[in-house]
């Protein structure tokens, strides 16, 4: 019966995405890689949800609540600033430059060169990173649900192959031969049924704590765990509450206002006034993103106790135990569908940053559109097998899977983040000026947290031991607070490079002011309860700290 309804949902889904192509013009470069610029908002704020609502979130954040209760929730609330920003001040510029890709307003306001530097760190992050572990932390939820190891005989490692190649081949068959319509389309319906199965996990996790009374089971779950209902995280905690005001909202605004794998879906908005109000409907959904992907890691730690082989095992381990096996089925089709669409949608940018930003600009600049389109789906081939044979090797990564994804993430999203905000700011901080930013904002930020903090913290672990302390907990302790949270550190280094730039464009400033021209693609006439809307999701995040804290 699970099998028959995973079965069924998956392709109901892609049933309607192909369909809901058919009307799309891909032999042109917008009609493939912005689906003609025809979503509405209802689409882009699906397609946005869902982009980002995968298993590296599910799995990996209800894997850190398990471990350390709601305050991990800063990474979906906080989402929800991010996005009203990203509608109010950054989507309107990239409209009016009727933009594709991130990386094309960096050649306008600076040169080819940083369009270039940019165009590679995305790619770079997202076949050796966020592919990955999307794949793993997929994987690992699918083989634990429908124990593939005890059903094909096999050892986790090897299911773990075997569903990371499945979920592979499908999501590339999605993104490079469906173009971005396929991907929104099916986005869109499979966050309607991600909404309503992410929500019956908490449902009947809470019913089974209750003895079928789902606020009883609240009141039991507050009374035995209190610790895990506090906001403000503990300076050992993943998430310190000090960095909310430091790197935290760096690393969300660099995500929903810059990384091209998300902004796509809000530069394919039929106009701005669509893009503004899909944007601002996914930040209020995203507000209630704690119930998914907060909630049932601390229903799985009252359940399963704290004793598990790894945190990331809490979600796909309650899905398990609370569903019936019919829904099981259903749930599974549409976690497999979340898989897809983070897969898909970064892969699909991938081919999107290559075909434009590399192949029309270097390989083949006289190629027709059709000869581009084909090439970027060859191109998406390769990264796909790359991203493939890389994905089982994430099981070995630190800090669990959404703690490893965020630190490794800052190697080139702070640094992209910088040139972007100075180029909008600014009018004569020159190209150069961009270039240094970014390359020194990488390495700057590699050397900090692969090669100095575990020096320092070893250094910090071996002196605790010399004064005689010898307790395992004391020593991580110790280690962890021997050097600044990575979330401190990215604050540092914007800092650090915004004044770097501003210096060069003091010195050797451009010799024109930038003006940002408006292409006229799409209408940008806002959203006209842009600013009483915006304000509103700012004051429901901002209550719901207040109350937990």
């Amino acid at each position: 019966m699970a099998i028959l309804s995973f079965v069924g949902f998956t392709l109901l889904v892609a049933i309607i995405a192909y369909f809901a192509t058919k009307k799309t013009n891909e032999s042109t470069s917008d009609g493939y890689f912005l689906g003609g610029r025809s979503l509405t908002a209802g689409v882009v704020a699906g397609s946005l949800l869902l982009t980002n609502l995968s298993t590296e979130q599910i799995v990996g954040l209800n894997g850190s609540a398990y471990s350390e209760g709601i305050s991990v929730m800063a990474w979906e609330t906080l989402a929800a600033l991010a996005m009203v920003v990203t509608a109010i001040f950054l989507l309107p510029k990239y409209l009016k430059g009727g933009l594709t890709t991130v990386p094309q307003f960096l050649e306008t306001r600076y040169d080819k060169g940083t369009k270039t530097i940019a165009s590679g760190l995305f790619l770079l992050g997202y076949v050796v990173i966020f592919l990955p572990i999307v794949l793993y932390s997929g994987s690992l939820a699918i083989s634990t649900m429908f124990n593939i190891p005890e059903l094909l005989g096999v050892s986790l490692g090897t299911s773990i192959w075997i569903c990371v190649w499945g979920i592979g081949i499908i999501g590339s068959i999605y993104a490079i031969f469906g173009g971005l319509k396929a991907v929104a389309v099916s986005d869109t319906v499979n966050a309607i049924g991600l909404l309503i199965g992410g929500l019956m996990i908490p449902v009947f996790g809470l019913m089974l704590i209750g003895d079928g009374s789902v606020t009883d089971g609240i009141s039991t779950l507050v009374a035995e765990a209190p610790e895990k209902f506090k906001s403000m995280g503990g300076p050992t905690n993943s998430v310190p509450f000090s960095t909310i005001f430091t790197g935290m909202m760096l690393v969300q605004l660099f995500y929903w206002g810059t990384n091209q794998a998300i902004i796509q879906r809000a530069l394919a908005a039929k106009n701005l006034k669509e893009g503004q109000k899909g944007l601002l409907l996914a930040a209020f959904i995203k507000i209630l993103g704690p119930l998914i992907v907060v909630l049932p890691g601390i229903i799985a730690y009252y359940i399963f106790g704290p004793d598990l082989e790894t945190p990331d095992q809490a979600y796909p381990l309650l899905v398990n135990k609370v569903l019936p096996t019919a829904l099981l089925g259903f749930f599974a089709a549409v976690l497999f569908g979340a898989i897809l669409s983070s897969f898909n949608s970064a892969l699909n940018s991938s081919v999107t940053l290559f075909s434009i930003d590399f192949y029309k600009e270097y390989i083949n600049k006289e190629a027709s559109e059709i000869t581009v389109i084909k090439n970027g789906k060859y191109f998406g081939i390769v990264l796909a097998i790359a991203a493939m044979l890389i994905a089982p090797f994430i099981a070995n990564a630190p800090n669990g899977l959404f703690g490893y994804l965020q630190e490794v993430n800052g190697c080139y999203s702070i640094p992209i983040l910088t040139i972007i905000v100075v180029g909008y700011t600014t009018k004569r901080v020159p190209a150069i000026a961009a270039k240094v930013g970014i390359i020194s904002g990488c390495v700057l930020y590699i050397i900090s947290q692969f090669i100095v903090k575990p020096l320092v913290a070893s250094n910090a672990i071996e002196a605790a031991k010399a004064s005689g302390i010898t307790d395992a907990d004391k020593l991580a302790e110790i280690g962890t607070l021997a050097y600044p949270h990575y979330l401190h550190v990215m604050a540092i280094l914007f800092v650090i490079n915004i004044i770097i730039m501003l210096i060069i464009g003091k010195i050797a400033p451009r010799e024109t002011d930038f003006e940002l021209e408006y292409t006229q693609k799409v209408s940008i006439e806002p959203y006209k309860y842009l600013i009483p809307v915006g304000v509103a999701i700012c004051l429901m995040v901002i209550g719901i700290y207040a109350y937990f804290a």
